[in-house]
Order: structure tokens, then C-alpha cells, then sequence
């Protein structure tokens, strides 16, 4: 016999709140583990498949390893130096920046920028605040997604995580699902099979939309000889992520740095912006319908929304895992709807064949 409705509630909400207990208190202890799991989650696929091939478990697992190191070794080598070696030249510059954009500004509109008028003190001041704290707000950005613990133990205990976590997969779902109340063991497969929908339509695509277009940005724009191109790249790739802040962000950093070294050469300047324009029309009509498909069930706002939240509450943690739930959150909230508008409460007496005895009581002649 099921449990009733009341103590179900009860027990599922006693889990969820053990669970954000846990993303609280626990966030700089778990965050390793989470990675690592999210980690061995995206490349689970991968190792099903060199299996197919005729790899054993173990074989599968140690040529993703091998693979995953070589990339990190080369990116460790090659790449992670020249963009922090630009970051820091990009904080740099930013007075001179603002110089000539208060130059310009003088020239073209001279009577906002009357001395002592809001627009030419705030543009004074915006130079030497951000060359002031560039350093530590480049820091900032560098340590936050790392140094939330030490960084030795994070990069040695991930991959290790990862590694035990994806040589194990399929039998810990397997474990868990024969955890599962029996009651509703086909309702939370289901359920289950939605949210890895989701998640493996959105998370592993976005990512791969991300890799592609960070890749396509900062080649293209160091081919165009944009100084500071391989960090404006990356910058508008990974925040590709977030629905619309890529785009706006990368394009407005990058066609900004071509207006302070290309200003005259307008050549220059539109070969940045068509760079842009290019992204965005893969993106839009080719990659993204192609790796993540029309029909994920993450809408931009909710996941917007689902960032901002997690990230509030749990700092960079609740970042990591914000995707996930809300992907959770928004299968659960379907099937919850599925079943009001299935439901009595809904369609009401009147619907049913329930209503057919009081009309027919009406019609029913009194008795003396």
C-alpha cells in the first residue's frame, strides 16, 4: 500500500532540504566531487560507446583519461599563459581606453562633457578604478572558479573523482535504481529518462556550442589581427552559455577593442564585427540546432533565473549544479501540471459522467 500524499510530501521535502543543508555548509568540501561526477556524467556516452567497440570497462575509461590529460596538457602549456598574459595587458590599457574614449566624446559631443559634468568625471575616474583593481579583480575571476578550495587538491582530486566515478557508472545507476520505492520506480524512471533527456540535450550541447564558437571567435579574431583577440574569443564563448550574455558581452568587448586599435581603419573594425555577425549566424541557423536541438525544456529566462538564484544562495557551487536542477525542477513541474490537467480538479464534476445523476434527479417527479 502507498504511502499518503501528506508523508510523501513530507519525506521528499526533507530531502530536498538535507540536499540545499548540504550545498550550503558542504559546497568547498563537495565541490571536487561534483565536478568530478558532472565530469564522468558528460563522457559516460563516450565510454558507452568504445565499449560497443569491443574496449572492456577499464579500457574505455583509461583511453578517455589518457586523451582528457593530453588536452589539459596542452591547453596548461599553450593556451592558459597567452590569455592570462592578455587579460593582463587588457587591464593594463584601460585607462588609455578611457582617455581616448573621453577624447572622442570631448569632440563629438562637447556639451556632455563639460567640466564637471557626470559623463567627464565618471570617465576620469573609470580608467585608473579598473587599472586599480584589474589585478585583483582578474584574480578574482581566476580564483573563484578555482580557489574555492586549494587548488593542488582540486586538480589533483577531480580527475581521480572523475575517473573512479565514470569506471563505475553504469553500476552505480544501476545500484540506485534498485533503491527505488517499488511504487513508484516507473514513474521516477520515467521521470529520470526526462531530466538525462534534458540535461544531455542541453548541458553536453551548449558546451560543445560553447568549445566551438570560443575556438571559432579567437582564431578569427587573432587572424584579424585583433590584439587582444584569443581572450575576447574566449570570453564570448564561454559565456555563450548563458542565453544572449555571450553574444552581447564578446561582441561589445571585442568590437570596443577594435575601435581603440583600428580607430580610422574601418576595414579593421567591420571585419571584427562581421566576425560577430558570422558567430551569430552559425550559432543561431547551424551549431545550435545541431548539438542542442528546439526542444531541451530549458527555457533562456528560467535558466537565467536558475544562475542568478544558486549562484546567490550557494556561490559558485550552486552555479555548478544550477543547470542540473533546474532542468529537475522543470521536468517534475510538466509532469505535475500533466497530471492537474488530467486530474479532477481541473475538468471539475461537470466534465464527467458524474454529473448525469443530479440531472437526472432534477427531472425526477416529487413524491407526495
Amino acid at each position: 500500500m502507498a504511502l499518503p500524499a501528506r508523508q510523501q510530501v513530507t519525506y521528499w521535502g526533507a530531502t530536498a532540504a538535507v540536499f540545499s543543508l548540504a550545498l550550503w555548509g558542504l559546497g568547498d568540501v563537495i565541490l571536487p566531487f561534483i565536478v568530478g561526477g558532472a565530469i564522468a556524467y558528460f563522457m559516460d556516452p563516450l565510454a558507452d560507446r568504445l565499449e560497443r567497440l569491443g574496449l572492456s570497462r577499464a579500457a574505455s575509461t583509461s583511453t578517455i583519461a589518457l586523451v582528457a590529460t593530453l588536452i589539459f596538457v596542452i591547453l596548461a602549456l599553450a593556451v592558459v599563459p597567452a590569455m592570462i598574459r592578455q587579460l593582463t595587458q587588457l587591464v593594463g590599457i584601460a585607462p588609455e581606453v578611457a582617455r581616448r574614449l573621453q577624447s572622442f566624446l570631448t569632440t563629438t559631443f562637447p556639451s556632455l562633457m563639460e567640466e564637471g559634468s557626470v559623463i567627464n568625471e565618471t570617465l576620469a575616474s573609470l580608467g585608473q578604478a579598473v587599472k586599480a583593481r584589474g589585478g585583483e579583480l582578474a584574480t578574482g575571476v581566476l580564483s573563484s572558479a578555482m580557489g574555492v578550495v586549494n587548488f593542488v587538491v582540486f586538480i589533483v582530486v577531480v580527475p581521480v573523482v572523475a575517473f573512479y566515478m565514470l569506471l563505475d557508472w553504469d553500476n552505480m545507476v544501476a545500484k540506485i535504481d534498485s533503491w527505488l520505492p517499488l511504487d513508484h520506480a516507473p514513474t521516477v524512471r520515467k521521470l529520470a529518462h526526462e531530466i538525462d533527456k534534458v540535461l544531455s540535450g542541453f548541458v553536453r550541447g551548449q558546451i560543445s556550442v560553447c568549445l566551438i564558437l570560443g575556438a571559432f571567435y579567437s582564431i578569427s579574431l587573432m587572424l584579424a589581427g585583433l590584439n587582444f583577440g584569443l581572450i575576447a574569443g574566449a570570453i564570448a564563448g564561454g559565456l555563450t552559455f548563458i542565453p544572449y550574455v555571450g553574444a552581447l558581452v564578446g561582441g561589445v568587448l571585442a568590437i570596443g577593442l577594435a575601435l581603440f586599435q583600428f580607430w580610422g581603419d574601418w576595414m579593421s573594425i567591420g571585419i571584427v564585427a562581421a566576425i560577430f555577425a558570422a558567430g551569430q549566424f552559425l550559432e543561431g541557423n547551424l551549431i545550435t540546432p545541431k548539438l542542442v536541438g528546439s526542444s531541451v525544456g530549458l527555457h533562456p529566462l528560467w535558466l537565467i533565473f536558475a544562475l542568478s538564484a544558486f549562484g546567490t544562495l550557494f556561490g559558485f557551487v550552486g552555479m555548478l549544479v544550477a543547470v542540473p536542477v533546474a532542468a529537475m525542477i522543470g521536468v517534475v513541474t510538466r509532469f505535475v501540471l500533466e497530471r492537474y490537467l488530467e486530474g479532477r480538479l481541473y475538468k471539475g464534476l461537470a466534465s464527467g459522467q458524474e454529473a448525469a445523476p443530479v440531472t437526472a434527479l432534477a427531472h425526477e417527479p416529487a413524491e407526495d
